[in-house]
């Protein structure tokens, strides 16, 4: 069963006393937007298979998400993936296998879709993120990156605004988190603009 629209429209609000923390980063990759790059969509295609190759019988859906999903847009140089599984709670059928594969288990957030957190660095940076079934986060990213491939002047403004805050958040020396907060506002103003043409919203 598809996600109702009213989960769609629900935002999410980051809450880091909600996080189960389960390791932390071997290496932390540096705040920085740069250009397009033609080699992201075929490092993704690596990871896929290689998740695919993990835990392929209970693989729903892999899908590159994020900037760096969006042909023409400056990102991060990191590699954004939604892994949906079967059964986001049989952690047993994934977390292994998937550590074996070399994604580091970072955390879990079960008041957020029960979503899981991995990362690897080989053969770029990679955050993956787990998710169940008909997840309605899974769907908000798809429809996000499907309006900026299609709405330039979001594009832009998108672009406009993760570089300068990346200025920002370096000079201030905030998180990552810091940085995807102080583009929260921007984001919402787009999805939302995503959604009243679905008619979503009214």
């Amino acid at each position: 069963m598809a996600p109702s629209v009213e989960a769609l429209l629900e935002d999410y609000e980051y809450d880091p006393t909600a996080l189960e923390r389960v390791a932390f980063r071997r290496v932390k990759p540096p705040l920085v937007i740069v250009e397009p790059d033609v080699s992201w969509p075929h490092n993704f295609d690596l990871f896929k298979a290689r998740i695919q190759s993990a835990i392929g019988p209970v693989v729903v859906a892999v899908n590159h998400v994020g900037s760096t999903s969006v042909p023409g847009l400056p990102a991060k140089p990191v590699i954004d993936i939604d892994l949906v599984v079967k059964d986001i709670k049989d952690e047993a059928s994934y977390v292994g296998p998937l550590e074996a594969a070399g994604f580091d288990f970072l955390h879990r957030e079960p008041g957020w879709h029960e979503h899981r957190f991995f990362c690897t660095s080989d053969p770029m940076e990679c955050n993956l993120h787990v998710w169940g079934p008909d997840c309605p986060e899974v769907e908000r990213h798809t429809i996000f990156k499907n309006w900026l491939i299609n709405h330039e002047d979001d594009r832009e403004l998108y672009a406009k605004t993760k570089r300068e805050m990346a200025v920002v958040s370096v000079k201030n020396g905030e998180t990552v988190m810091d940085y995807n907060l102080r583009k929260q506002g921007v984001i919402r103003d787009i999805i939302n603009r995503a959604f009243r043409d679905l008619g979503y919203l009214e």
